[in-house]
């Protein structure tokens, strides 16, 4: 019964911190798009898609709208 408890404690950590960095993440990405110089209708777009589809949208932001930004500048 120990070793049962132990594996979800673990498995229930790892779950902690997976979503905390996907938490942190996102924050970075919402901060980032209102910090950065692009058209308002950009941010309003990536603001949008971040909100409702925070995971993937932080993704789709990192590899999508940022290097679109950072070429732009």
């Amino acid at each position: 019964m120990g070793l049962f408890i132990d594996n979800i404690s673990f498995g229930l950590l790892i779950w902690q911190v997976f979503l905390m960095l996907n938490i942190l993440f996102w924050i970075f990405c919402m901060v980032d798009v209102l910090k950065n110089t692009s058209q308002a209708s950009d941010k309003l777009i990536w603001i949008v898609v971040l909100l409702f589809v925070p995971i993937i949208g932080s993704f789709f932001y990192f590899f999508i709208g940022r290097k679109k930004r950072i070429i732009l500048n």
